[in-house]
């Protein structure tokens, strides 16, 4: 069996290794083994490719086999030690900007591919140049642009944009895709620096198009920007026809797009609202609280309500991370168990900072899977539930996103809290959520106020709910 046919055929095991994996994805009992199984796919179209790939020589008509395997193999082996430690030290509280900037990474990755094909082989077919152009330009968007993800959600980049500049974006992306057209047809362009205008262009567009985003929309834009670098991935897989990158792009673009299809749908926007750079968390002002007060409540009572209640369901969010509480919440949840409390999560498709965050969490500390209700599934039962418990979430439960209009977060499902009969909220203090309004649920009749740091007030409830 020659090279060429053992390379496609590793090519076929790789693609199915991705497709296979990427269904074990879906479920959280096999997320783990399909994870490694799309990274055994991976391995084996890497392997294959040095080893089997072969190419002739149009000047010497000689078969020749892939060169610098020194730099490969010296690259791969720094990339995984690098990726190894990071994956292993990061915390869950900043898991979405690791996802951020190994997204960055993918993006970089195909408009260097993008530039060094224009710039070595210099392809003469205008379809071809079109291809390269393509990549290169959604490769550089999804780079700077996750850069600058990364940066808002470490808190190092504010909110920048008005309806000036979205005017500008809308026009400036239609311009960056004419120039990439004409450049296709006509390759002289520009003196044949077109590349490098188009590279430089993209970028800037990036960086402009995450900045007018609010932080609470920053889930939806991590998976549309994933998708993007899937999708110039797989521009990089027609451009070498290789079917395992074109499979593995085509892969990550669809289902980066469904998600954040799905999460558009979740948070009641829409699709096109996010690709022309609309989707920011600036809206009219929010109705004013003044002259409402809050209720607090004390540990000691909290694990009184809990304790004789039948029916408990707790609303994580963002702040439970940050707590690193999620082992607490798992213990606590058991202790009301055993006195016979049923116990659920209702787990809203955007809390957090990037898709399915809180299912990661709570995973992480072995809470059963079945306990994590989607919001579809959790609000019916909420009448009937004698204390929600809402740790460290905000926006995702704002009673103003269906009773106020002029609220940034008007229309945007939630997860019904003040439907329950009795609401606990834990938080540090009173501060804002991501979205940067005031949330209506903490001025409920029926809401009372525990503050303090989430994994320390969950420590005294246990206690106190095991001495009730």
């Amino acid at each position: 069996m020659e090279n060429m046919d053992l390379l496609k055929i590793s090519y076929l095991l790789g693609s199915l290794s991705f497709i296979v994996g990427l269904k074990m994805l879906s479920s959280p009992d096999s997320a783990r083994k399909g994870n490694l199984y799309a990274a055994v796919g991976m391995l084996i179209a890497i392997l294959a490719t040095i080893f089997f790939h072969e190419h002739t020589n149009a000047e010497t008509g000689e078969v020749e086999r892939i060169g610098n395997l020194g730099y490969i193999i010296g690259g791969i082996a720094i990339g995984t030690i690098v990726g190894y430690l990071a994956a292993m030290k990061v915390k869950m509280t900043a898991m979405p900007q690791m996802v951020s900037l190994f997204n960055g990474m993918g993006g970089a990755c195909a408009a260097l591919i993008g530039i060094v094909e224009m710039s070595t082989h210099h392809p003469e077919f205008w379809g071809e140049r079109l291809i390269i152009f393509l990549g290169l330009m959604i490769g550089s968007v999804s780079f700077s642009g996750s850069m600058i993800a990364y940066g808002k959600l470490e808190g190092k980049i504010r909110d920048i944009g008005s309806k000036v500049q979205q005017v500008f974006n809308n026009t400036f992306v239609f311009a960056i895709l004419a120039l990439v057209i004409y450049a296709s047809i006509q390759p002289d362009v520009l003196s044949g620096n077109a590349i490098w205008v188009i590279f430089g262009c993209s970028l800037l567009y990036g960086i402009l198009f995450v900045m007018p985003i609010g932080g609470a929309d920053m889930p939806v834009v991590i998976s549309l920007l994933n998708s993007f670098t899937g999708v110039a991935a797989a521009f990089g897989g027609f451009l070498y026809d290789n079917q395992v990158m074109l499979t593995g792009g085509i892969l990550v673009g669809s289902a980066g797009t469904i998600l954040t299809i799905l999460m558009c749908k979740a948070m009641n926007r829409s699709l096109w609202n996010v690709i022309i750079g609309a989707f920011s968390a600036s809206g009219g002002p929010a109705k004013s609280t003044e002259g409402l007060s809050i209720r607090e409540i004390n540990v000691t009572d909290s694990a009184i309500l809990c304790s004789y209640a039948q029916r408990v369901v707790i609303v994580p969010g963002y702040g439970l991370a940050v707590a690193q509480a999620q082992h607490v919440c798992h213990e606590f949840e058991k202790v009301l168990e055993d006195k016979g409390v049923e116990v659920e999560f209702a787990i809203h498709p955007v809390a957090g900072r990037m898709p399915g965050h809180m299912n990661v969490l709570l995973a992480e500390a072995d809470v059963p899977y079945p306990k994590l209700k989607e919001m579809d599934d959790i609000n019916p039962s909420l009448p009937n539930t004698d204390v929600v418990i809402v740790i460290g979430a905000n926006d995702v439960v704002n009673p103003a996103a269906e009773t106020d209009p002029s609220s940034p977060i008007y229309g945007m499902p939630i997860i019904k809290a003040n439907t329950a009969k009795n609401i606990i909220v834990m938080k540090r203090s009173m501060a804002k959520g991501y979205a940067g309004i005031e949330n209506e649920l903490f001025y409920d009749d029926k809401t009372r106020m525990l503050f303090g740091d989430a994994k320390a007030t969950l420590e005294k409830l246990i206690a106190e709910v095991k001495s009730v």
